[in-house]
């Protein structure tokens, strides 16, 4: 149990992620910005970091405009009210005096992990860059189980779990999350004749206690 729920935790828990990066004056991933110290693949890399809470289902386009000389983090984003940054600390490049930065940067909500080719359309326009999204608002799932003893009886486990999330989610809420999709993927392997009979089983076990005390 314990396995299958970290599984579903590391995998299944909605999120927000990045989908595509566009920057004014850049037309694939190998460029460079004037100006700017980090090539692309290295903006790219450091806005994957990036920690966000979309409170909308349609797909977002957050902005990015600075002028240098500037160090440049999430907290200059331009965002709308349905998308929050949580980690505004993240840092994103270094610009040199003279130098200007402008991006747009589109992001959704989804589950696990969708490879950049996957996010490519064919209507994309040149200089659109599709990139890796990694939805999972889980960054950490450990779990433990210890023998523990209710009243008289000592052969019960407990199972223990540490989370830590991106602050999108509260723990408590994700493990529960969880608990529903594997309570949901059981049901697949019920049938209206297995839980019958499974219920006179049972039945027939609890009356023969009955009879023996």
């Amino acid at each position: 149990l314990g396995n299958s729920l970290r599984r579903v935790l590391l995998t299944s828990i909605p999120g927000t992620g990045l989908v595509y990066v566009q920057i004014d004056g850049v037309l694939h991933e190998f460029s460079t910005v004037p100006g700017v110290r980090e090539d692309v693949t290295k903006i790219i890399l450091n806005l994957k970091k990036l920690e966000l809470k979309s409170n909308s289902d349609e797909q977002k386009v957050i902005e990015l405009d600075v002028e240098g000389p500037a160090t440049v983090t999430a907290d200059d984003l331009k965002v709308d009210s349905d998308v929050e940054v949580l980690n505004p600390d993240q840092y994103i490049c270094t610009i040199a005096e003279g130098g200007h930065l402008h991006m747009q940067i589109a992001v959704k909500n989804g589950r696990g992990y969708v490879a950049a080719s996957d996010n490519k359309s064919e209507d994309m326009p040149i200089g659109v860059i599709p990139v890796d999204s990694l939805f999972s608002p889980i960054k950490k799932v450990n779990y433990q189980v210890e023998s523990t003893r209710v009243g008289k009886r000592d052969d019960f486990d407990k199972l223990t779990f540490e989370i830590w999330t991106d602050g999108s989610i509260n723990p408590n809420d994700a493990l529960s999350f969880a608990a529903n999709i594997l309570v949901e993927h059981f049901k697949v392997f019920e049938s209206a004749d297995a839980d019958n009979k499974f219920s006179e089983v049972m039945v027939e076990k609890e009356d023969n206690k009955k009879e023996k005390k």
